[in-house]
């Protein structure tokens, strides 16, 4: 007679989906983030719990958090798909050769210049194809595999992750717009969540008493540009070259603190690859003040 637990199978999708929804906090970002509906998300975590005979996932307000069990499962998932994708690469199931880099939109043109560059010198790094998303949906294509390395907003604060300077910031509107009266919110047109530089608006608002009242929120960076040059109000961008098309700098307000920028890459990556554009993008950064200042 067999073992009545080998007929239980993990499968990868269904990890997959479970490793998102705990990166992104919640079904509905996951399912965004792996370009999947929410029904087929909560559908995959019914099937892993259905394995492991119990609750992985539990509301938590506005957001899931994850179970005692559920935090177990995870530290396996990530263990287990990333054993996954290396075997895929071993195997060379993979067919694609390039090397996929991703990035932010945020500075992207001024920094993915000096990436291509760098990666263009280096003779492991073959053909680079570039993909422009948010920072979620590329933190999930690294774990997965799909994006080689990336350049980031965040810490560097994990695995297979190197810091690449301070991504300066600055506030930007259309010509002509004045900030409200004292005493007024400040109409203020930005990512909606998760956003690294929308969060940094608001803190550095309020760190200076000023209330901020959200007037337009956008998935990607046109829709914070048209909104902004539309004169809904706003916009905190990076500020490392001339300032976008039809908006013009706002140096009376609050003057806010760069955020981190990082490269992240996947498993079985050479990180001297990364540790090469990395250095790029630092340089870059590093020398933004002198360029603005000719610009």
């Amino acid at each position: 007679m067999g073992n009545p637990g080998t007929s239980k199978v993990l499968d990868v999708v269904p990890l997959r989906s479970f490793v998102a929804v705990a990166d992104c906090g919640g079904h509905h970002r996951a399912a965004r983030a792996l370009h999947l509906s929410q029904s087929t998300i909560s559908q995959h975590i019914r099937r892993l719990e259905a394995v492991v005979g119990q609750s992985l996932t539990e509301r938590d307000g506005r957001t899931t958090r994850l179970t005692e069990v559920g935090e177990l499962l995870l530290t396996e998932a990530r263990r287990m798909l990333a054993a996954h994708d290396e075997m895929l690469r071993r195997v060379a199931l993979q067919a694609d050769p390039d090397l996929v880099v991703g990035a932010t939109e945020h500075g992207a043109d001024h920094l993915i210049p000096q990436l291509a560059a760098a990666l263009a010198a280096d003779p492991d790094a073959g053909r680079v194809r570039f993909r422009i998303d948010r920072g979620t949906p590329l933190r999930s294509a690294i774990d997965r595999g799909d994006v080689d390395l990336a350049l980031l907003i965040g810490a560097a604060d994990r695995e297979r992750t190197v810091e690449a300077g301070m991504l300066p910031l600055g506030w930007f509107a259309a010509p002509g717009w004045r900030p409200p009266t004292p005493g007024a919110g400040l109409p203020l047109v930005a990512f909606d969540d998760p956003c690294a530089i929308r969060n940094r608006a608001l803190e550095t608002l309020a760190e200076h008493g000023t209330r901020a009242e959200m007037a337009c929120e956008a998935t990607n960076l046109g829709g914070v540009l048209a909104a902004a040059r539309a004169g809904l109000g706003v916009a905190m961008l990076a500020d490392v070259g001339p300032a976008p098309d039809g908006l013009v700098p706002q140096p009376s307000l609050p003057t806010p603190r760069p955020v981190p920028l990082v490269v992240r890459w996947r498993s079985g990556l050479s990180a001297d690859l990364a540790t090469a554009a990395a250095d790029a993008v630092r340089e870059r950064v590093r020398t933004a003040p002198a360029l603005r200042s000719v610009s």
